[in-house]
């Protein structure tokens, strides 16, 4: 009987708390006005801190512009404020929000916006359908803390999201976040082209594949590379970094993770639930979640989507380049490098491939031949050989300055085509390791063989689809 009558109380309890923890939020009062700062991605607004909630008035126009997806493929990209994903937006609980929703005059389509943090009929799309050449204005009140997505929900709504029309609005808490050293923005979506992967050209959005779930491009922040090389995203040693995870969809589910590094704090969907000691959190379609974690080593830490394809085959892959003093206690780096082999000497013979590929639009100059030439080399050759074409020590030889490369254009052929078992001997390093064939196109084998001769100090040859065809015919 005491038990019962104790649940109760504490039922009763938890009740009032969660009333009033809503009436608190509803009765914040916003008395001064204030422009919101967007940004584009990767980089996120200032924090709120400690300021009171106000009348934050948000500005966003909606844009209809080609883009690039990968060296050589365009795509018709429709954005909110010219990015994909669009402009990230930052509130704090309390926040009214004064919506204007502007469709450039030159776009084709009418939009709208659904937002997640929004407690209304289709988040806002209701009240914000715009017609090209027209603003919409529509107002809420940010109730709820945590990390929301937006998008299109104009028919045919996933049509909208896969082109591009997401992004993410956060929600502080009246008390604002902890502070960390950096703060990035990162999304990730999927896109369903007519072409294939690498197909050239500007591409049309594929309607089926879209329906079938079969995407060509799973990529972060809207293109391949889009967090790679020069755009990577960078911290210090002994820096806190908070990255904002947003899956834009619009159908597959996100397996993040940080290749080297673990998450200390997982805000699990974006909410306030708070996991520790992840290795890799998931992020469905429409949802996202706030990942934090120190930085103890130097180095270049990959972003992946872990459902592992889609990060070096589709694009759902994205660098952290991390600068500062080694420690050897945490990771000591190679230590050295022993013989191993189980199975004896013997070197297992690889499979060939017989049939050409036929590639979609052909490189028309010397120029275009080393632009998408690079592209496969860094879809296709760039794990083994390095992004400078060194190589691995004493496992994968270097392609720069090689002499064995060098010497014989036919025979560089005939080992992508075919594959390449057996020990070989490159500036004077003995190597013994697997090539595997690869699956290319003439074209694409002419054009990156093309970009290796002309790399790294090689030869200066161009290699041409008739020369590849001519060693596969010779097999």
């Amino acid at each position: 009987m005491l038990f019962t009558a104790a649940l109760v109380l504490f039922l009763s309890s938890c009740k009032d708390n969660n009333e009033n923890k809503e009436i608190a939020s509803v009765d914040i009062p916003a008395t001064v006005e204030m422009k919101a700062t967007l940004t584009s991605p990767p980089h996120v607004p200032p924090p709120t801190g400690k300021r009171k909630a106000k009348k934050l008035i948000v500005d966003m126009e909606i844009l209809e512009k080609e883009g690039e997806m990968t060296n050589g493929v365009k795509y018709m990209y429709w954005t909110f404020g010219g990015t994909v994903p669009g402009s990230f937006i930052r509130t704090k609980v309390g926040d009214e929000v004064e919506f204007h929703l502007k469709n450039h005059p030159d776009n084709k389509l009418p939009h709208n916006i659904d937002l997640h943090a929004v407690t209304g009929p289709g988040g806002g799309a209701e009240s914000s359908f715009v017609a090209p050449g027209h603003e919409k204005v529509f107002s809420f009140k940010v109730l709820n803390p945590g990390l929301f997505v937006y998008h299109c929900a104009t028919a045919p709504v996933g049509m909208h999201i896969a082109n591009g029309m997401y992004g993410l609005i956060l929600v502080e808490p009246e008390a604002g976040l902890p502070d960390v050293d950096k703060e990035y923005y990162v999304m990730q979506g999927d896109f369903y082209t007519k072409g294939n992967y690498g197909d050239r050209g500007l591409q049309p959005f594929d309607m089926q594949k879209a329906i079938d779930e079969d995407a060509d491009y799973i990529v972060f922040n809207g293109k391949v590379g889009a967090l790679t090389g020069d755009n990577a995203i960078t911290a210090n040693v002994g820096e806190t970094v908070r990255l904002y995870v947003g899956n834009g969809g619009p159908n597959l589910v996100s397996s993040f993770h940080v290749i080297g590094e673990i998450f200390d704090r997982v805000h699990i969907e974006g909410g306030n639930s708070i996991n520790e000691n992840v290795q890799t959190t998931l992020i469905p379609a429409g949802g996202a979640a706030i990942v934090e974690f120190k930085v103890e080593v130097p180095g270049t830490f990959i972003l992946v989507d872990h459902s592992i394809f889609r990060a070096f085959n589709k694009g759902a892959l994205g660098m952290l380049k991390v600068q500062g003093d080694e420690n050897k206690n945490i990771y000591s780096g190679e230590l050295r490098d022993d013989i191993y082999l189980p199975e004896g000497g013997g070197i297992q013979s690889m499979p060939s491939i017989a049939e050409g590929l036929e590639s979609e639009i052909p490189a028309k100059s010397m120029a275009e031949m080393l632009e998408f030439g690079k592209q496969t080399y860094m879809q296709t050759c760039f794990a083994c050989h390095q992004g400078e074409g060194q190589g691995v020590p004493n496992a994968f030889p270097p392609l720069a300055k090689s002499d064995y490369l060098n010497a014989d254009p036919e025979r560089a052929i005939g080992i992508v085509l075919h594959g390449k078992t057996g020990e070989i001997t490159v500036n004077g390093e003995k190597y013994n390791s697997v090539m595997t064939a690869q699956t290319l196109s003439d074209d694409e084998i002419a054009n990156v063989l093309t970009y290796v001769y002309n790399s790294w100090g090689n030869s200066k040859k161009e290699v041409t689809p008739a020369m590849v065809k001519s060693v596969r015919a010779e097999k």
